[in-house]
């Protein structure tokens, strides 16, 4: 069983090297899972380097974001993620609040999920809010250059999901099933320098926790994420080339018992002559995958801190909150 561990306060968010984790030698994933386990105990946040991402798809990704970014309003609104109560497509400047209580977050963005069109199974169970992604068509290319990004990373996100396994001494498949055809949102973000009348406490995205398993972010040279250390301090988290960003979800408290954290994080764009871009991918179990305690955390007479959810309902529920619309 695993025991609870109290989180040391980082001040720097650790480096972790994935080329053991590809070994056929499982003591060497092993060893990997466990700086990973570490580092999911003191900051729920870790940069990966030799990861199966090549520098060359991370930086055609962070193009093609400009790209699209750059087409007129009228072709953007055109799909404006609000088409049919959908959450795919394009979000308008400041239609997001992260941080309950502030302003609206001063970035715009571009999200697609699962495809589910009239024969997926999502459809025929009427699963609520999922449905078809929208992408631009004087841009046919954009369509074909992001899902071919979105599959790679996903398949990171697997590869990272079985060292978590690892990680809580759980069988390393734990999560294979659930990630088959997760239930991903992989975003686009552009966040434009701070205007000088920017409302207090207005930033490029608000104070938040991510709501799923794992986030992969790609992120470029401009900087501006901190993350909150156990101790309630902003610690940077600056680029490092050919590295992802990965950080825990809500789901991980779940499972693991709060031994796991979600940890709150920010972006501040304070570089006033330069624009950021952002490629976050949420990966996610599918819809109707059950998140509950791992066997291996509970407490000694069995029980569990949370109640048992489905992940379809735990994700609804977080973009009801802060898009006013359901997932």
């Amino acid at each position: 069983m695993i025991v609870y561990e109290p989180p040391h306060a980082a001040t720097e968010i650790p480096l972790i090297d994935l080329t053991d984790s590809y070994s056929g030698d499982l003591e060497k994933r092993k060893k990997v899972a466990w700086e990973i386990h570490k580092a999911c105990v003191d900051t729920g946040f870790f940069y990966v380097k030799n990861h199966s991402i090549s520098q060359e798809d991370m930086n055609k990704q962070l193009a093609l974001a400009a790209k699209f970014f750059d087409l007129p309003v009228e072709e953007k609104i055109k799909l404006d993620s609000k088409n049919e109560d959908s959450t795919r497509g394009y979000e308008p400047m400041a239609a997001q609040t992260l941080d309950e209580g502030s302003p609206p977050d001063l970035k715009e963005g571009f999200m697609a999920s699962v495809d589910a069109d009239e024969n997926h199974r999502y459809t025929e169970l009427k699963v609520p809010g999922t449905g078809r992604n929208q992408w631009p068509e004087s841009f046919p290319e954009f369509q074909v250059e992001y899902e071919a990004y979105t599959a790679k990373v996903l398949e990171l996100g697997r590869h990272l999901a079985r060292l978590v396994a690892l990680s809580l001494d759980l069988p390393e498949d734990y999560f294979e099933k659930s990630l088959v055809e997760p239930l991903h949102y992989c975003r686009i973000l552009k966040y434009p320098p701070m205007p000088a009348d920017a409302a207090p406490n207005q930033l490029g995205a608000g104070a938040h926790s991510d709501w799923g398993l794992l986030t992969l972010l790609l992120q470029d040279d401009v900087g501006g994420l901190e993350v909150r250390n156990a101790d309630g301090q902003w610690i940077s988290a600056p680029p490092i080339e050919g590295s992802y960003i990965i950080n825990l979800g809500e789901m991980l408290p779940v499972i693991t018992n709060d031994l796991y954290k979600a940890t709150m994080h920010r972006v501040l764009n304070n570089n006033s002559d330069k624009v950021r871009y952002s490629c976050p991918t949420f990966c996610d179990p599918e819809y109707f995958y059950k998140v509950e305690c791992a066997p291996t955390i509970l407490e000694k007479d069995g029980s569990a801190k949370y109640p048992a959810m489905t992940a379809g309902e735990h994700l609804r529920a977080q973009f009801e909150k802060t898009f006013g619309t359901a997932a």
